[in-house]
């Protein structure tokens, strides 16, 4: 696991990658309406605007812009990825 440190700025925009535990798997395009509904009702309560995305079989690119006063992307990544089990 990497231990790159991404800097918590409010406002900034954030460039991500996260991967599939099982790199061989391809949950993420084969449950893709799951993972589009966990991400569009964690923007509804926890506002950010997605630049760009990148969905693969095993792993995703994502790039956000968090809102001015606003740097908690670790939340709503870990309320993404509770939604989409």
């Amino acid at each position: 696991m990497s231990a790159y440190l991404r800097p918590r700025i409010p406002g900034d925009t954030i460039f991500f990658t996260l991967a599939l535990e099982d790199r061989g798997a391809d949950a993420l395009v084969r449950h893709a309406g799951a993972l589009r509904l966990a991400v569009r009702r964690t923007m509804a309560e926890r506002p950010f605007r997605i630049e760009a995305c990148v969905i693969l079989p095993d792993h995703l690119h994502m790039i956000w812009t968090l809102p001015a006063g606003d740097s908690d992307f670790p939340n709503r990544w870990r309320v993404i990825k509770a939604r989409f089990k």
